[in-house]
């Protein structure tokens, strides 16, 4: 692959609107002071998106519009939960994870 100076400024360009609008927010914030509910409003961001995540990836679509559960997603869900809830480590949690749908992967 041949890399040219139009390449390389569009990957630079595409660098940017990624970054802009992940850090911009963050210099805007920086220097003001959030009132109370706000902040615990934001806290619910990570959970929601999280569960978002998990969700869809449970659910199949089937055809027709209609949806089916992968029930190997459920059946690794159950002891990556149990796992956050008891540990309360996103490492751990990560971890029985990652190791249980591989494990679930190869074996089903």
């Amino acid at each position: 692959m041949n890399t040219t100076l139009s390449m390389i400024g569009l990957i630079a360009g595409c660098a940017f609107v990624t970054l802009l609008p992940r850090v911009l927010p963050f210099l805007l914030v920086r220097t003001v002071r959030l009132p109370p509910f706000v902040l615990k409003w934001l806290s619910y961001i990570p959970v929601c998106i999280l569960t978002a995540l998990v969700v869809e990836s449970a659910l199949l679509e089937s055809g027709q519009g209609t949806v089916a559960i992968d029930w190997t997603v459920v059946v690794v869900l159950i002891p990556t939960f149990l796992t956050a809830i008891r540990t309360k480590s996103l490492s751990a949690t990560v971890v029985v994870g990652a190791i249980g749908m591989a494990a679930a992967r190869m074996l089903l």
